[in-house]
């Protein structure tokens, strides 16, 4: 097997030699008349053994020294400018000067702010190839989590049925029903509707635990000042929980108006089309004409209970009798 750098052979000592106290310079006198005396190592015997490996390494680190100390060099330079520099604009400033402590805390809280900024946004100069985070991570709650959230409230129809049946006679009471009381609907549907506040509050929780992680993140490059960068923390994860519970406040808000006031008349709704006058569709703002559709038979033309209607009328007529 072939080696870059080539093979040097050496004889180290035995356990025996060990044993013995054999010494340094007895073992490398011992492995020189190896060399020599061995037919196949004689002619390269000079390229052989402990003292041509030392030198050869020797050799090694020098040339690594030399290639690499130019560019050591300069970067050492550098350094020392910036450092220079920095020293330069610090000198006029003492130590308990607080337009400096002032300066000094301005710019960490506008770095603060930028950074929190990037990571939302994905525009940091470091991007992480091993996990998902900041910006990415809320986008996958959104689009991933909370529909998953959503898709596990269990929708049973046989149920929701069985209320709607249940939620008719308790409505009707001991009276016999011929229509189907709206407010049957409305109980139903609200439950459904309710449950939907759930989900939206995880989603919200989700993401304001994400938000913190990114806080704490960039709170990190802040070491330097402990104190500054505990109170800065402080500060922002109470402005991140007041607005946790504004968000929250404002989705059961929402989903309150829409349990206040059930639109049925939305064209959204399923019943829309069928409560136009003849199963007409309004027609598009850019045209004059409608188009017609055939009424289908839906959950509206089931029949939800059978019964039957008796009428008796009493007239009384001029010179006749009852009826």
């Amino acid at each position: 097997l072939p080696l870059r750098r080539g093979y040097i052979g050496i004889v180290n000592r035995s356990q025996k030699d060990i044993a013995g106290r054999k010494d340094i310079k007895a073992a490398l006198a011992a492995e020189r008349k190896f060399f020599l005396s061995h037919p196949s190592y004689r002619p390269i015997a000079d390229k052989l053994g402990t003292p041509f490996l030392q030198k050869t390494l020797n050799q090694q680190l020098t040339n690594h020294i030399r290639d690499t100390i130019p560019a050591l060099r300069h970067k050492l330079q550098t350094q020392l400018s910036a450092l220079e520099k920095d020293v330069e604009d610090f000198k006029q400033f003492s130590a308990d000067d607080p337009a400096l402590k002032t300066k000094v805390m301005l710019t960490l809280l506008n770095t603060f702010t930028g950074e929190f900024e990037k990571a939302i946004e994905g525009s940091g100069d470091v991007v992480d190839t091993r996990e998902l985070s900041g910006g990415a991570k809320i986008n996958v709650i959104f689009h991933e989590r909370f529909p998953y959230e959503m898709a596990k409230l269990d929708l049973d129809e046989r149920e929701i049925r069985r209320q709607i049946s249940f939620a008719i006679m308790n409505l009707h009471a001991v009276r016999v029903g011929i229509f189907t009381p709206n407010r049957a609907f409305e109980v139903v549907a609200k439950k459904q509707i309710a449950r939907l506040v759930d989900p939206s509050l995880k989603c919200i929780d989700m993401v304001s635990l994400e938000l913190g992680n990114i806080i704490r993140m960039i709170g990190e490059k802040m070491a330097r000042y402990p104190n500054l960068r505990e109170e800065v923390e402080r500060l922002a994860t109470n402005h991140l929980r007041d607005c946790e519970v504004k968000a929250k406040d404002h989705v059961r808000l929402l989903v309150g108006m829409e349990l206040s006031y059930m639109n049925t008349n939305h064209q959204d709704f399923v019943g829309f089309r069928d409560a136009l006058p003849g199963g007409n569709r309004p027609s598009s703002r850019n045209t004059n004409t409608t188009t017609t559709l055939p009424r289908k038979s839906g959950p509206a033309d089931q029949v939800i209970r059978k019964g039957w209607l008796t009428t008796s009328t009493v007239s009384v007529l001029r010179g006749g009798a009852k009826e």
